[in-house]
C-alpha cells in the first residue's frame, strides 16, 4: 500500500508539472525515476522508451505505466497512469465547460514552460548519451538517427531508424561478450499476454461493427477513439488531426470548439491525449469524457501488457543484447532532434530565451536543483519576461 501510495504521489507530481509535450515528459521521467529515486537505471530506462517508440499510442503515457509495473505490478502502472493523466483530464473537462485558458497565454506562463522544457530535456539528452553512446561506434548511430529523423519528417522515421540500429548494433557487437540486459522486474505471464492482445484485437474488430448496428453516442465515441489510440504513431501532436476527421465532418464539434480545445491542450501539463477528455465533454458532457479518455487510452495499456513479457524474454538473448546496444543509442539521437524540433524551435526566439534556459539548465544540472523547481522558477520568469 505504502508503495502504490508513493507511486501515486510521485506520478501525480510530475501530472501536474511535466509541460511541454510527449518529449519533454521523458526528460521529466528520467529526472524523477531514474536520476533522483533510482527506481529505474539508464539502460532500463531507455529500453523502455525504446519499446513504447515501437508501439502506437502515447508513449509517453505507456512509459509512465512501465515504470509504475516496475515499482508496484500491474496495478502500480494503472495507479501511476492515474496520477500522471488526471490533472489534465480535469482541466481540459474544464475548458470544455468555459474556462478561459487565453488568460494564462497571455501572462507568458506557456512561454516560460517552453523554456523549462528545453532545459529538462537537455538534461535528459546528456546523461542517456554518456551512458548509452560512450563509444565512437554508438555515437556515430546516435549522430545518424538525430540527421535521419531531422532530415525525413515522417512519423514512421523513428520507428525506422530503431529497427535500422538494432540491425547495426547487432552486426557490430554480435561477436562481443556484452553484459546481461538489465531486465525491469516484472512478472507477467504468457497467457495474460495473450489475452491483452486477443483482447485489443477484438476490439479494434468489434466497435466498428456495433457502431454500424446501433445509433449509441457512446459506442460511436468508443470506437474513433480506440481506433485513434490504436492505430497512430508518433504520440499526441498525430493524433490530433485524426481526431478532427472523426468529429468535426461527422457534427459532432464546431471546427472552432475544435481549435480552441486544441490550444487548451497545448497548455496543460500531462499527455496530449486528454485532448479526448475535451471532445468527449463538449460533445456529451462528463460521460462523453470518460468514454472518450478510457477509449483513447485502453489500447495503449492492452499492447503494452501484451507485448511486455516477450520484449523481457528476447532481450536476454545475445544477439538482442547487441541489438539493444545500438537501439539505446538510437533512442539518444531520437530524442536529441526532438531536442531541437519542437522544444528548442517553439520555445527558442532570441538571445534572452537561450540566457534563461541556460541558467535553468545549470540549476537543474550543476545546482542539482529539482525538476519541480525549475518548473516553479520557469512560471516565475515567464511572468515577468514574457507577460504582457
Amino acid at each position: 500500500m505504502k508503495t502504490w501510495l508513493e507511486i501515486f504521489l510521485v506520478s501525480l507530481r510530475l501530472g501536474l508539472t511535466s509541460f511541454g509535450g510527449p518529449v519533454a515528459h521523458l526528460g521529466y521521467f528520467k529526472e524523477e525515476y531514474v536520476n533522483r529515486r533510482k527506481w529505474l537505471t539508464d539502460k532500463q530506462y531507455a529500453d523502455l522508451v525504446a519499446l513504447c517508440q515501437f508501439l502506437p499510442g502515447p508513449a509517453s503515457s505507456q512509459v509512465g505505466i512501465g515504470i509504475g509495473m516496475a515499482r508496484g505490478g500491474t496495478l502500480g502502472g494503472f495507479i501511476s497512469f492515474i496520477g500522471f493523466t488526471t490533472p489534465s483530464v480535469l482541466l481540459l473537462m474544464a475548458v470544455a465547460v468555459g474556462f478561459q485558458q487565453q488568460g494564462l497565454i497571455d501572462l507568458g506562463i506557456i512561454d516560460g514552460l517552453k523554456i523549462v522544457a528545453v532545459a529538462v530535456v537537455a538534461h535528459a539528452l546528456l546523461g542517456m548519451g554518456r551512458n548509452l553512446a560512450p563509444d565512437s561506434q554508438r555515437a556515430s548511430i546516435a549522430v545518424l538517427g538525430f540527421v535521419a529523423v531531422l532530415l525525413v519528417p515522417a512519423v514512421w522515421i523513428q520507428v525506422t531508424v530503431i529497427i535500422a540500429a538494432g540491425l547495426i548494433g547487432w552486426w557490430l557487437y554480435r561477436d562481443q561478450d556484452l553484459p546481461k540486459a538489465e531486465t525491469l522486474p516484472l512478472k507477467l505471464s504468457g497467457k495474460f499476454s495473450a489475452v491483452c492482445l486477443s483482447l485489443f484485437a477484438a476490439l479494434l474488430a468489434l466497435l466498428p461493427l456495433l457502431r454500424s448496428a446501433t445509433d449509441s453516442l457512446h459506442i460511436q465515441l468508443a470506437d474513433s477513439f480506440y481506433r485513434a489510440g490504436s492505430l497512430v504513431f508518433g504520440g499526441g501532436h498525430v493524433v490530433l488531426p485524426l481526431l478532427e476527421r472523426e468529429v468535426v465532418p461527422t457534427g459532432l464539434i464546431s471546427e472552432s470548439d475544435f481549435l480552441a480545445g486544441y490550444g487548451a491542450a497545448q497548455a496543460v501539463p500531462g499527455p496530449l491525449f486528454t485532448f479526448a477528455s475535451y471532445l468527449g465533454m463538449v460533445i456529451d458532457g462528463a460521460p462523453g469524457a470518460l468514454t472518450a479518455t478510457i477509449a483513447i487510452f485502453t489500447p495503449a495499456f492492452l499492447l503494452l501488457l501484451g507485448v511486455l513479457p516477450l520484449w523481457l524474454k528476447v532481450q536476454q538473448a545475445p544477439g538482442m543484447r547487441a541489438a539493444a546496444a545500438g537501439i539505446n543509442a538510437a533512442v539518444v539521437g531520437i530524442l536529441a532532434a526532438a531536442l531541437y524540433s519542437p522544444v528548442f524551435t517553439s520555445a527558442v526566439e532570441n538571445g534572452s530565451d537561450l540566457a534563461f534556459a541556460a541558467v535553468l539548465f545549470m540549476l537543474l544540472v550543476y545546482w542539482k536543483r529539482p525538476a519541480w523547481l525549475i518548473v516553479i522558477i520557469g512560471i516565475v520568469g515567464g511572468l515577468l519576461f514574457y507577460g504582457v
